[in-house]
């Protein structure tokens, strides 16, 4: 069964082929049903085939024309129209789009100018020179092309956390469901809340093995199996692939610490057993301090851990490790040593800082996007619209006059609200780290971010240089998504994260974890090094409609994967500290 991704991703293949064919306006409405489409909280195929056609209009931008599409794809696995004007443009529109600085509308161009189809046509044709001939592209152009065509190769290969977990969840929510299944969890990265992840790996704990791979490849969410035997199994949903693993109960545990990896710590795990005379392995822990040769077979010595994930750790004098923390970057000797951090919960945040409005490009009104984060129980909630600048989408950027304008109506809102209500600003970050905002909104606003959305393809130490100026602006709050990078589409600015993380310190600039899940921007082991260096966080969503305030849930993961606990995190303050921190 299709999922919401899925179906997204056709809108947005669309709305790529309309702008490569020169169509315009039609692109962004489907662009907007696709963001909708992706973010809506319940599974629109499920619903369409049951013939509950009315849920297709709950989902904003949906109209008449697009759900036919929609209910022609959960009938058919095709729509027509989209069938047409691939082969009018036969392009593999999302991966060279991947390319920095190659949109749909290149894409078009290359296409026909010079029958550029694939990647490898792509390359074919930069490294022979022949893009720099075509009007209005330059050497500049050839080079970024030929610079990142790698980047474009191996992300298309990985799928977005926030599309493949909740396909996970789907799956567990199932094999809970089956008789034969003592437990269940998911293993591998997606475990570890990676952003991006291969396939979904799944371990299950039962006596009878044949029974649960029966009805995993009999689920009807699989539209294909691609193999299966008496212990694992593989089966395509949509477009991710999901590989299910079969273990006896008394080895759950082994196998879930073995199978979640990541392979760096496993392989430190094991050196750490190897010293204690101890042996780890995905049948369990054993003991092979009586034992001439430990490498004689798997399950050598004497089994002392294995049916519990925590029995492994305490096995070696260890507390339980966090998946996120699993990366090698010093968790072992933290554990050792007692030092792991109190990681964030979701319980812990208290509001968001960074979302938008249809004032600039969000989808719904302030009073909308405020009852949503009241009825999500926070305590205070932060508009941050875009003010005009270079790199923001369709020039939908505030003027100066109507940031101010916005402010009264967010101020109006916020006095019939329960929660307290910061008018914001998302202020463009410009090339050499200044934003330009007048001395009257700055006084008026109660926080700015401000973010890099345009050259984006600076060189390590000016990047560096640009973002640690930013940081040092005491009008600026927070730093927004300061990479710019999009998963699987652009890979964005590469910094010192060790330097920004000393700067913000020191002039208390909060650096943002976007929680967007085609952000997540900073990562895992740029907050490690920001909060090693003492840098205040701020987990924000980028909202543009309520259904996205959900996106807390990868911040928070994304958070935790880079040891942060609850107080480095600003919007997890008491509402009266934040706004002294914000003052």
């Amino acid at each position: 069964m299709a999922t919401n991704a899925e179906i997204a991703g056709r809108f947005e293949e669309f709305a790529d082929l309309l702008e490569a064919d020169d169509v315009e306006y039609k692109p962004r409405a489907y662009r907007r049903a696709a963001e909708n489409i992706r973010a809506h909280p319940v599974p629109i195929a499920d619903r369409v085939e049951a013939g509950d056609e009315e849920v297709l209009e709950e989902i904003d931008g949906v109209g008449d024309a697009i759900s036919s599409k929609i209910v022609e794809y959960v009938d058919t696995g095709e729509i027509e129209e989209l069938e047409e004007l691939r082969a009018e443009l036969p392009i593999d529109i999302a991966d060279i789009t991947r390319i920095e600085g190659v949109g749909p509308k290149t894409a078009g161009t290359l296409y026909r100018e010079l029958g550029v189809r694939t990647l490898d046509d792509l390359e074919a044709v930069a490294e022979a020179g022949e893009i720099q001939e075509i009007s209005g592209f330059g050497p500049k152009t050839e080079e970024n092309i030929r610079d990142n065509i790698e980047f474009a190769r191996e992300v298309g290969q990985r799928q977005l956390l926030g599309e493949a977990r909740p396909l996970a969840d789907d799956v567990l929510e199932f094999l809970e469901g089956v008789e034969a299944v003592e437990r269940c969890e998911v293993a591998g990265s997606i475990r570890r809340w990676r952003e991006t992840i291969g396939d979904v790996d799944v371990l299950v704990a039962t006596e009878v093995g044949e029974d649960v791979i029966e009805a995993f490849v009999g689920w009807d969410s699989v539209d294909s199996e691609i193999e299966s035997g008496p212990e694992k199994a593989s089966v395509r949903v949509g477009e991710i692939r999901v590989d299910l693993r079969v273990v006896v109960p008394a080895e759950f545990g082994s196998a879930l610490q073995y199978f979640t990896g990541s392979k760096d710590h496993n392989v430190r795990l094991r050196n750490y057993a190897i010293a204690r005379d101890m042996k780890l392995n995905e049948y369990g822990a054993f003991d092979v301090s009586a034992v001439d040769d430990p490498d004689s077979g798997q399950r050598v010595g004497e089994r002392v851990a294995g049916e519990t994930e925590e029995g492994m750790y305490s096995s070696l004098g260890l507390p339980w490790i966090p998946p996120e923390l699993r990366t090698d970057r010093g968790e072992i000797a933290a554990a050792e040593n007692g030092d792991l951090p109190d990681l964030i919960t979701r319980e812990d945040v208290r509001g968001d800082l960074h979302s938008h409005t249809e004032w600039s490009d969000g989808n719904t009104s302030i009073e909308a996007m405020v009852e949503a984060a009241a009825e999500m129980g926070y305590e205070y909630y932060g508009v941050a619209d875009h003010a005009e600048g270079p790199g923001i989408v369709g020039g939908m950027g505030l003027s100066d006059t109507e940031i101010i304008e916005q402010i009264e109506a967010i101020r109006e809102v916020a006095a019939a609200s329960d929660i307290a209500v910061f008018a914001g600003i998302e202020a463009n970050v410009t090339a050499d780290g200044e934003i330009s905002l007048s001395a009257e909104v700055l006084e008026a606003l109660d926080v700015v971010v401000a973010s890099p959305h345009s050259a984006l393809d600076q060189d390590a130490e000016t990047a560096t240089e640009r973002l640690v100026r930013a940081v040092e602006n005491p009008a600026i709050d927070v730093l927004g998504h300061p990479s710019g990078r999009l998963l699987n589409e652009r890979s964005g600015l590469d910094f010192d994260a060790t330097a920004l993380g000393a700067a913000a310190a020191e002039h208390d600039t909060a650096l943002e974890i976007n929680a967007n899940p085609r952000r997540l921007d900073l990562w895992g082991s740029a907050v490690q090094a920001a909060l090693e260096n003492g840098a205040p966080i701020s987990i924000n969503t980028d909202a543009h409609q309520p259904s996205t305030l959900e996106y807390m849930r990868w911040g928070v993961h994304t958070a935790r994967r880079g040891w942060a606990e609850p107080a480095d995190v600003i919007n997890t303050w008491e509402l009266e500290e934040l706004r002294e921190f914000l003052h």
